[in-house]
């Protein structure tokens, strides 16, 4: 597909509305500008023309008009301007104000007009009315329209029209310019007791995983014993109180020597831990352990394997054996004040050693994340014999261990029946956790009833859905006090595999940690998996790389999980060969 840029605009008077941020008005969990700066997330640059924006991710350019709320006419090409030098050939232009639309639509826009070839294409809503806010110009269409303008203040869009225009009628362009429509359209966001909610607010997964980074609440910074917060992150750069090594040692055992050979050596014995040995005089030696703290006068450690010894104690270099310093100098690893980690470093066994090695043990951490498990429903049970009706709790039990691989500490495991109001006494409660892992009752059956009490109590739902099967009906928000709600499906499969998929980034999110480095590789058996929509899959690994998907899983259990490496996310439509995400089973 050809390379785009995207001009957002997001200025603008909102007189019919009194004046008021339009792109910031929330619906459906984000707010407008958001939809739309998700919805050009493929573009290779966006610039956003409008009142500046501390909270933008700073690759995203940012402009206003000249003079402020000119028109869009203005916004545009100030747009243009920003995106100079090396702009891409296509240009796509969107205004802030439509909540439900998607990248695949600006996807289908884009493809239209690189087949068509067209100075431009629009979307058109329900009426037919093309919507000239919503489109993909040739650039030089667009520079060349603006050139014929002898003003762009308060011009309308129509005076940039050209003659070759193709129109595409798509789904979610309506937009809000009325109190009425915001509304409307916040309400839609909010599906009925018997509606599933619309496919048009299900978020790809790597959209959904961003958003977890940079919109959930850091936790508080404190200081504390690096080795008891596994899975915490530093809130701060740690640096080495001590060297490393403390002093000058052996690198290996051998002899310290003083001077040329040979050495007369001596009866004392150097040993890591023990007393240093008193300080040699030119031609004398010591026998001397690996990380024993060598003697004052030492010119040099000599291997065994390089000397010979005689019956009066002599010591003597072998011949043609090579030149080597086997000592490790004062601070030849790390100095005082050399940097350790950097701020947003996870807290691992490994960065605990290294701390430890030069003198540190305690640091600025966020973190780590504890959890609350509710699992749902009345048909479940943990214990005891299973009445009519009941179904075994597969999944629960080992739950805390899967949060254990992410570094998530569970605090305790309870269960809810199905009432009315159970979930909001649930999500009301402000008890030692960070993270309120809901299981069930996320979608739109009679007996689900989170997503009403997540809008009850007005928590801002960051993921309403997954575009990902099985998981769609995951949600996940930040409630008032701050706490994250993971709600994931019933459906044991589902649940884990959708736990494993963002528990990573809502870790990251709410401890400031660096995101992880995705483990990639190609999908051998693609074309007996693969659909039209991204799939999470059991898988193991191949005998010479890559991934085998299982293409025959059963999600109401967790029987596919056995003797498989972790699971494969496969994009729609993937071909053999193509590079998939492997998230690894840890236990």
């Amino acid at each position: 597909m050809t390379a785009a840029d995207a001009i957002v605009l997001a200025g603008g008077r909102a007189s019919r509305m009194g004046g008021v941020d339009k792109p910031a008005i929330v619906i459906g969990g984000r707010s407008m500008l958001d939809a739309a700066l998700a919805a050009v997330a493929g573009c290779a640059r966006t610039v956003v023309v409008g009142p500046h924006r501390p909270e933008l991710n700073p690759a995203i350019l940012q402009v206003r008009e000249v003079p402020p709320g000119s028109g869009p006419v203005a916004a545009i090409e100030a747009g243009l301007h920003a995106l100079q030098p090396n702009p891409a050939p296509l240009v796509v232009v969107l205004a802030a104000d439509m909540p439900f639309l998607t990248e695949n639509a600006i996807g289908e826009l884009r493809r239209q007009e690189t087949e068509t070839g067209a100075d431009a294409v629009f979307a058109a809503d329900n009426s037919g009315r093309p919507q000239y806010l919503i489109g993909v110009w040739r650039r030089s269409a667009l520079v060349a329209a603006l050139a014929q303008l002898e003003s762009l203040v308060n011009q309308p869009m129509k005076a940039l029209i050209p003659d070759e225009t193709v129109t595409v009628h798509l789904a979610g362009v309506a937009d809000c310019d009325t109190t009425e429509e915001v509304r409307a359209a916040q309400a839609a966001a909010q599906p009925g007791p018997d509606q599933q909610p619309p496919a048009i607010r299900a978020l790809p997964l790597d959209e959904a995983r961003n958003l977890l980074r940079t919109r959930l609440s850091r936790l508080t910074a404190y200081t504390t014993e690096l080795r008891a917060v596994r899975g915490a992150a530093l809130a701060a750069p740690l640096l080495a109180a001590g060297a490393l090594p403390r002093f000058d040692v052996s690198a290996m055992d051998g002899y310290a020597v003083a001077g040329t050979g040979p050495w007369q050596l001596r009866r004392d014995i150097g040993f890591a831990g023990g007393q240093r040995p008193v300080g040699l005089l030119p031609g004398e030696a010591v026998r001397i352990a690996t990380g024993a703290h060598v003697p004052d006068g030492t010119t040099e450690v000599l291997r065994d394997e390089f000397v010979t010894v005689t019956t009066d104690k002599v010591l003597a270099r072998l011949p043609e054996s090579p030149q080597r310093d086997d000592i490790r100098r004062r601070g030849e690893d790390r100095k005082p004040g050399d940097l350790i980690a950097a701020e947003a470093t996870p807290v691992t066994s490994g960065l605990i050693s290294a701390a430890a090695s030069v003198e540190v043990t305690e640091a600025l951490v966020r973190g780590p994340v504890r959890a609350r498990i509710v699992m749902t429903g009345d048909e479940i049970r943990s214990d005891g014999p299973l009445q009519p009706g009941q179904t075994r709790d597969s999944i629960g039990p080992v739950l805390p261990d899967v949060l254990s691989w992410y570094g998530i500490h569970t605090v305790d495991r309870v269960h809810l029946r199905d009432t009315p109001t159970g979930f909001d006494d649930v999500l009301a409660s402000t008890g030692e956790f960070d993270v309120l892992v809901i299981v069930g009752a996320t979608g739109g059956g009679a007996a689900d009833q989170l997503r009403g009490a997540v809008q009850r109590a007005e928590a801002e739902v960051l993921v309403p859905r997954l575009e990902l099967r099985p998981g769609g009906s995951t949600l996940i928000a930040e409630l008032p006090h701050r706490t994250t709600l993971l709600g994931l499906p019933g459906n044991p499969f589902a649940a884990i595999a959708t736990l494993m998929a963002v528990a990573p980034a809502i870790v990251e999110g709410r401890t400031g940690a660096h995101a992880a480095r995705p483990y990639l590789g190609p999908l051998h058996n693609a074309y007996s998996v693969a659909g039209p929509v991204p799939r999470v899959l059991p898988a193991r690994r191949g005998p010479f790389g890559g991934f085998l998907a299982e293409p025959h899983n059963s999600t109401a259990h967790l029987g596919s999980l056995i003797d498989r490496d972790g699971l494969v996310i496969v994009p729609a439509h993937a071909t053999d060969g193509t590079q998939v995400e492997f998230l690894p089973m840890h236990g």
